[in-house]
């Protein structure tokens, strides 16, 4: 299936290079106005500090075209560490429209130019994974961050993909999150103390359309950034086409308790990803709920 071209690139280059010019003004005016509050926010310890970026997120998505269907609902009891796949940057832009949270990146993205600084201002939680030795560090911050009732993603394969399908799940900071929060904040993991309830949900990620066409394998890259494919070439494509439509599925959530084996935790994550990942690429209907 071919993928008709947008009525900016009919009219000619110049005016999808004029939507593109129109989506990144918008998104600077918005962050002038909004990086400044976060930051008080941040410093100050001020609840707006969960919402602001939400707030900024879906201006993002609006100025992007990003359309959602969402399947499911977040679990809003306890601790939650949400699973997902990974397919392009514009996945931050789309959970983080969904509700309050925070990620778990890469720590190269920190020093990233512009990325970083929204990364710190959402309160990213930085992993080196060069470092095995730093992942009990991050654990434990991982592990506050629940505690106080942050909602945290992790991007579970630790890379992105084509949008194609789904990488294995790695567990070892799923594992680690649990264990920090059962035997350092709530007593012995015999049993005997007292447990927070930690929950892992899974959530799938799916591009599904463009300009209300489905993309289909051969179209995926679109919207995906993975491998090599620079960043800004790619941010500066997608904002001149517009009209992207994702579905994103909750799945069931998992009560991750010292009796759960994370190994065990991250494939029952993985499978429910794939699974509804799948599902909503090949079952794609333009008779949808758009959020």
């Amino acid at each position: 299936m071919t993928i008709p071209r947008s009525p900016s690139r009919q009219s000619g280059l110049s005016v999808s290079t004029i939507r593109a010019s129109m989506a990144i003004t918008l998104i600077a005016l918005v962050a002038i106005i909004l990086i400044p509050l976060q930051y008080l926010s941040v410093t100050l310890n001020l609840p707006s500090k969960r919402w602001i970026p939400v707030l900024f997120h879906r201006v993002n998505c609006l100025a992007l075209g990003i359309h959602k269907t969402i399947n499911g609902a977040p679990i809003r009891d306890g601790a939650v560490l949400i699973t997902a796949n990974h397919c392009s940057w514009t996945d931050i832009v789309v959970l983080g429209s969904l509700q309050p949270l925070s990620f778990i990146a890469k720590s190269e993205v920190a020093s990233w130019p512009i990325f970083g600084l929204f990364a710190r201002l959402q309160r990213s939680i930085f992993v080196n994974r060069t470092k095995r030795s730093a992942t009990g560090a991050v654990a434990k911050e991982i592990a506050q961050r629940l505690k106080e009732g942050d909602a945290m993603v992790l991007f579970a394969e630790g890379t992105s993909s084509d949008g194609n399908r789904v990488l294995p799940f790695r567990s070892a900071l799923i594992g680690a999150a649990k264990a920090a929060m059962t035997s350092e904040q709530n007593g012995p993991q015999d049993g005997t103390g007292p447990q927070q309830k930690v929950w892992i949900q899974p959530l799938s990620i799916a591009y599904t359309a463009l300009h209300g066409v489905p993309m289909g394998r051969q179209h995926r890259h679109m919207a995906a950034w993975y491998g090599d494919m620079d960043l800004v070439p790619h941010l500066w494509a997608l904002m001149k086409e517009g009209a992207l439509d994702v579905s994103l599925t909750y799945g069931e959530p998992i009560l991750f308790d010292p009796s759960v084996d994370r190994k065990e935790a991250a494939h029952a994550a993985e499978r429910s990803v794939r699974q509804t990942m799948l599902h909503d690429l090949h079952h794609y209907t333009s008779k949808r709920r758009r959020k």
